[in-house]
């Protein structure tokens, strides 16, 4: 069992309410001597005593396992599902309060049973791409009165890598890389799409001779295929941007990441074989779904990097290049922000 540390107590409306009126009857029973109401007044003592004995032990005994989800994206919420276990022999616990994240909304369990275990699932946004981590986790009690809010952490060491944020394909500054990408060319060519239908000329390929047409017209006829371009995109993007002091500069930054992962995962939901590369990583071309969380994990972590030296004729250095001249290309790199004159 993981070592418990203590959040303190919370005094809830209901508490308040409670606590003015045990003021308003201890200053009754004072000025009046009656015996009724300081039998009353050590009731209303006795029960805040009860509630803050019952609020410790209800918090206490507990494990909890958090289970992440494989893929989580900045801004976009999602489930944490988590398992509460119960490891008390003798009480069940009642209407706890759990989060992972005190800022978070807590998520109510209303009852544990003893020895046993409560399964479920907290919802949750992260803002930004890259490691987060969640050391602990935060339990309170609203047992057995709901006066105050006896919290305590629990250690659970949960780290998660965030992707970055994803835009909808058709609002992501990606339309001339659509022009380029690798559909029919409407020409004859080795494609797998029928071009057209003709007569058959002396050295064509007999293996495409279409012998339906052949047998209904009585003469060869041959099946052009349509041309294919490349199916490929190359994703150049130049992280050497130097210290990004300025945040409207971090927030443009940013959004490329974001761009750059938007058109990565469009071409390659669409059978592309797509390829990445910044000026400290590259990942060749391939496709599938260990090249989608391989662009993923490397954008979540990719950071600026100082201004490359310039070279001969480039102001800000060698530019990026792909391993492959004649596949489309995207260049993502930071401009420099205009200022009104």
């Amino acid at each position: 069992m993981r070592r418990t540390v203590p959040e303190g107590i919370r005094i809830t409306k209901v508490g308040l309410w409670y606590v003015l009126l045990t003021v308003i009857t201890a200053i009754a029973a004072t000025n009046t001597g009656n015996n009724a109401l300081y039998m009353v007044l050590a009731l209303m003592f006795g029960t805040l005593i009860l509630s803050g004995l019952a609020s410790r032990e209800n918090v206490r005994g507990l494990s909890i396992e958090l289970d992440p989800p494989a893929e989580i994206f900045a801004n976009r919420p999602f489930a944490l599902p988590f398992t509460l276990r119960n490891r008390g022999r003798l009480l069940p616990r009642w209407f706890l309060l759990f989060s992972v994240s005190r800022s978070a909304q807590p998520l109510l369990v209303p009852h544990l049973p003893r020895r046993g275990r409560s399964a479920g699932a907290i919802e949750m946004m992260i803002g930004t791409r890259g490691r987060h981590g969640f050391p602990f986790a935060h339990l309170s009690s609203l047992f057995p009165f709901g006066f105050f809010r006896k919290g305590v952490r629990y250690q659970v060491g949960l780290e998660v890598l965030v992707f970055p944020e994803i835009f909808p394909a058709s609002t992501a500054r990606l339309s001339g890389v659509y022009q380029q990408g690798a559909e029919a060319s409407r020409r004859a060519g080795w494609g797998h799409d029928l071009h057209a239908l003709r007569a058959f000329r002396h050295g064509d390929d007999p293996r495409s001779i279409h012998w339906k047409q052949t047998a209904r017209t009585g003469r060869l006829v041959f099946m052009e295929r349509e041309a294919e371009k490349s199916r490929r995109l190359a994703i150049l993007f130049d992280n050497a941007v130097g210290e990004l002091a300025d945040p409207a500069a971090k927030v443009r930054f940013e959004r490329l990441v974001s761009e750059a992962a938007t058109a990565a995962l469009d071409h390659l939901a669409r059978g592309y074989e797509v390829e990445l590369v910044t000026r400290d990583r590259a990942l060749g071309f391939a496709g599938g779904p260990r090249q989608r969380l391989a662009i993923l994990e490397l954008l979540a972590l990719v950071d600026a990097l100082p201004l490359p030296a310039p070279g001969w004729g480039q102001p800000r250095g060698e530019p990026l290049a792909s391993t492959d001249p004649r596949a489309p290309q995207l260049r993502v790199h930071l401009e420099p922000e205009r200022v009104a004159v």
